[in-house]
């Protein structure tokens, strides 16, 4: 397995700082645009062309048969949304691996089910979840522990458990969102088991600060 210090123009001081900027694992590094990755990881722009270069060469990213993407596809689970009638209608529940948008007019319901994911997603896999651990960026201040505490309680679950197991960031413009984002890996890397993360909403910010 080639290691980040295994690539030209990184050393082990420079691989530190990819890691710290979220670009631990080749792939994230081979995806990235050197523009991207000389603002994060402040390296010059022929630098980090040559670092991503080298990343995309390593990881080998090629084609892949769709057997294989089916082979890949047995490793997808899925959450429940606490009711079976939406689980059925989306094919059994929530899609990991994935980015599921839900949308709606105000008032639709959209926050109620990522507060009953953010309980959901802790519930043990033979009842519908993943065992897991929950990010919730609140962007527009809808994150309400005390409905959570609700649902917990509906589903028989110990509530303060549950609460610690949500990990809340409220973000207060775009930039902070994107920040926010990019620490998700910092709790992972820190042993946190994160299964899903939430952003409520993902567009509040960009639709205020890009008019046009």
């Amino acid at each position: 397995m080639v290691e980040l210090e295994d690539l030209p123009s990184v050393g082990e001081k420079t691989a530190q700082k990819l890691r710290d900027a979220g670009f631990a694992d080749m792939m994230r590094l081979a995806t990235a645009t050197p523009k991207e990755l000389s603002v994060k990881v402040e390296i010059g722009e022929g630098v980090a062309a040559k670092v991503i270069e080298a990343a995309r060469k390593a990881e080998k990213i090629d084609f892949e048969t769709a057997f294989e993407v089916m082979e890949r596809r047995e490793d997808v689970g899925r959450i429940t949304t606490g009711s079976s009638g939406l689980d059925d209608l989306i094919g059994g529940g929530i899609e990991t691996q994935s980015i599921t948008e839900v949308y709606g007019e105000f008032g639709s319901g959209k926050s109620q089910i990522s507060h009953e994911l953010s309980v959901t997603t802790q519930l043990p896999l033979e009842e519908g979840g993943l065992d897991g651990e929950v990010v919730f960026i609140d962007t527009e201040n809808t994150f309400r522990p005390e409905r959570v505490e609700q649902i917990a309680t509906a589903f028989g679950l110990d509530v303060p458990e549950v609460l610690n197991k949500i990990h809340v960031a409220r973000a207060f413009n775009s930039s902070h969102q994107m920040l926010m984002a990019d620490k998700v890996n910092e709790l992972i890397q820190g042993g946190v088991n994160v299964k899903l993360v939430i952003v409520d909403s993902l567009m509040a910010h960009f639709r205020a600060e890009y008019v046009g």
